[in-house]
């Protein structure tokens, strides 16, 4: 343990000490005030003989006169199989019992390595049919929800959670919420009875910013020791990455970095991606991390930095609509700029069923069309609608409401075969896109 008494200045979480050797990035640290009281942080950067404390547990009351130990060990969390059914803060303290630890891991290790990567192909059920018959995700994939402020996105992740946790082990990461959404979240698992197979991280918005850039790596960590540790399949559902990202904003701000794009640091794709990259299966080895992170898009802008890094490191995303949530569709998930590029790899037979691929490219279509039919009516009015736009009109409300919409768990079956109730509405020519043998078995 090396200590130090040469703190030359403090800024917002940051302290900043001179004459420091041999420490290394993301060591821990201990803040000794004169008081007695101890306070933990870790090393954030190293520029010669000046080194840069987070304190995790805030500045105030801390004065130059704080002695910093280092213990030349990265920061570290314990974990265990103990751990689920668990609440914990976003530093992987207990909040309400304190498991058995079995191993002490780091919680910053490396993104897998593409060498050692297999090529994920397992559906996952989530119990949504907008999911599961349009978006179909798979075992392994990290795929992105985009909300705008004022949407259920927790509501839906939470639901989520209660369904993917009959099948998988989740690890969900709470991050940066008001205390009346983490108490929504902690009591919406209490209810549903997923928090017995789910491992809970919680970080308030009154937490510090260290802690919140710490809580998805922490929860990454308890993840990959249930997925490679105990072979298990694993989801890590993680949000508000928003905050997140402005957390790394305020830090950057308070080093007095450069910045990048609307004041976010520069290096922000390159720390999204050792977060999302951290998901995925391993050649020869059981178990896996599928990532479903979500965020809210500034003032809705899908162009922001924020969404749109995140969409060039994820496979495909999930957008949320308001027109449908005014309408009172639950989930109000909006396919057309929806997508999820793993999802050829993960249906069809011996998957889910031969005919999921069919369906899916039809409904998608018969939407679209729907929705291009609904904007010319706002323009020549239903007057001038003809028969087969008419039918049009009536499968688009019908396939919001019978199928987008829904709150209790759908199996995929159940989803393909409300799917084919959907395609009757339109005309049987357009079905263009299914295989005639699928149409005379499964009739539309």
């Amino acid at each position: 343990m090396k200590e130090y008494k040469t703190l030359s200045k403090i800024n917002g979480p940051l302290l900043f000490l001179k004459g420091v050797s041999g420490v290394g990035l993301n060591e821990t640290a201990e803040i000794v005030l004169p008081s007695g009281e101890v306070r933990i942080g870790k090393v954030l950067e190293i520029d010669r003989d000046t080194s840069i404390v987070e304190c995790l547990e805030g500045t105030e009351g801390i004065g130059t006169d704080a002695r910093v130990r280092f213990f030349g060990k990265p920061f570290t969390v314990f974990v265990s199989k103990d751990m689920l059914g668990c609440t914990f803060d976003g530093r992987g303290n207990p909040i309400d019992v304190r498991p058995l630890a079995e191993k002490e891991v780091d919680i910053n290790t490396p993104a897998i390595n593409p060498l050692f990567r297999a090529s994920p192909s397992e559906f996952i059920e989530t119990g949504f049919s907008a999911i599961d018959g349009l978006l179909s995700i798979v075992r392994g994939q990290k795929i992105p929800i985009f909300s705008d402020a004022g949407l259920p996105h927790i509501k839906i992740m939470c639901r989520l959670a209660e369904n993917l946790s009959r099948d998988v082990v989740v690890v969900f990461a709470a991050i940066g919420l008001t205390d009346d959404a983490a108490e929504y979240v902690s009591e919406s698992f209490r209810q549903s009875g997923a928090m017995k197979n789910t491992v809970l991280f919680v970080n308030k918005a009154e937490d510090s910013v260290i802690e919140r850039t710490i809580t998805p790596r922490v929860a990454l960590s308890v993840a990959e020791f249930f997925a490679w540790d105990c072979q298990k399949d694993v989801v890590v559902l993680m949000g508000d990455m928003t905050n997140y990202a402005s957390a790394l904003r305020e830090l950057s701000s308070a080093k007095q970095e450069v910045p990048g794009r609307m004041g976010y640091p520069p290096y922000l794709y390159s720390d999204f991606a050792s977060i999302y990259e951290r998901a995925g299966k391993i050649r020869n080895k059981k178990g896996s991390i599928t990532q479903l992170s979500f965020l809210t898009m500034p003032d809705g802008d899908i162009t922001h930095p924020i969404p749109d890094l995140t969409g060039y490191i994820t496979e495909g995303q999930i957008l949320l609509s308001a027109e449908l949530y005014r309408k009172g569709i639950f989930p109000p998930i909006n396919l057309l700029p929806s997508l999820s590029r793993m999802m050829q790899h993960g249906i069809g037979k011996g998957k889910t069923r031969e005919d999921h691929h069919d369906v899916s490219n039809q409904l998608y279509a018969c939407y679209a069309e729907a929705k291009h039919i609904e904007d010319l009516k706002s323009i020549v009015g239903e007057d001038a609608l003809s028969e087969r736009d008419t039918q049009y009109l009536s499968f688009k409300n019908a396939f919001e409401k019978q199928f987008l919409a829904h709150e209790n768990h759908r199996s995929v079956n159940e989803t393909l075969d409300i799917g084919w109730n959907m395609l009757k509405l339109v005309p049987k020519t357009d079905l263009t896109r299914i295989n005639p043998a699928f149409l005379k078995k499964y009739g539309a």
